[in-house]
């Protein structure tokens, strides 16, 4: 069982910049991708960035390659999410999510249903 529990959200002008993180309990957290996710009102959950166990391999969606980045320190069971040169359309609740690499799936790192455990996530509001 992993519980997982994300800080740093809050407003920001449009430009500006956020650190996410997510605080991770369990002794095999270096074991478990992460991913992160956000949701707008009235949106489905939508991908954002992805980073491996041991943190040597990240994926990021379209709308957030080259302002994003994910990070994490195993030592101290956190993970990371810069977000640089924010925009109005970042606005959402950010959550953090665990994978499971005991659980066999086929779906993809981008798909919700592929992460076994989720953070009870942090707003992000950005205005213009």
């Amino acid at each position: 069982q992993v519980q997982l529990v994300e800080s740093g959200g809050g407003l920001v002008q449009a430009g500006g910049s956020l650190r996410l993180s997510c605080a991770a309990s369990g002794r095999t957290f270096s074991t478990y991708a992460m991913g992160w996710f956000r949701q707008a009102p009235g949106k489905e959950r939508e991908f954002v960035a992805q980073i491996s166990g041991s943190g040597s391999s990240t994926n990021y969606g379209g709308s957030v390659t080259g302002r994003f980045t994910t990070s994490r320190d195993n030592a101290k069971n956190t993970v990371s999410l810069q977000m640089n040169s924010l925009k109005p359309e970042d606005t959402a609740v950010y959550y953090c999510a665990a994978d499971n690499p005991d659980v066999p799936k086929s779906r993809s790192l981008t798909d919700t249903a592929r992460y076994d455990y989720w953070g009870q996530g942090t707003q992000v509001t950005v205005n213009s």
